[in-house]
């Protein structure tokens, strides 16, 4: 089942990608306390979340912290190392938290997993936006396969 806006987000390991190298983190910790703007991208160094989704965020930084956002992160079900060698390739410079999800654990507990075995990826998570209030969702902006929408710092601006 999908999680839904007033769930809490469920406890799952995570790994922050941060200037030391990845540190592990639980979900229930990350978010706890602050109001976090996170988007999830289905891989690490693809087309669309490397020319639009993550230069996005990384650009509108400023904009979402000034309407209240503590935090902007990036989840992808890839190791730390990529994901963090993806955030360097990007100039992500502290604006945005990478966030590793190896196994799937996290995209799988929100019921948001994606199948992309079709196109040699396997397992992999869904394209959104969340924004997260002290472990609860307070908006969820979930993209149509193969769209570009919803999920957009742009779109997220429009929303807080």
């Amino acid at each position: 089942m999908t999680i839904q806006v007033g769930d809490r987000i469920p406890s799952t390991p995570l790994v922050k990608v941060g200037a030391e190298g990845p540190e592990q983190i639980g979900s229930d910790e990350y978010f706890a306390g602050r109001k976090v703007a996170l988007f999830s991208v289905p891989g690490a160094f693809t087309p669309t979340c490397s020319a639009k989704h993550l230069p996005g965020f990384v650009e509108k930084a400023d904009e979402l912290k000034a309407k209240g956002i503590d935090e902007i992160a990036c989840t992808a079900v890839n190791d730390a190392f990529v994901m963090g060698a993806w955030g360097q390739a990007s100039g992500v410079d502290g604006k945005v938290t990478m966030l590793a999800d190896g196994n799937g654990t996290f995209a799988k507990a929100l019921g948001l997993e994606l199948d992309g075995s079709a196109f040699g990826l396997g397992q992999r998570g869904q394209r959104y936006s969340v924004v997260v209030n002290d472990g609860v969702v307070e908006q969820l902006h979930v993209e149509a396969p193969g769209a570009f929408e919803v999920s957009s710092a742009d779109y997220l601006l429009g929303r807080l």
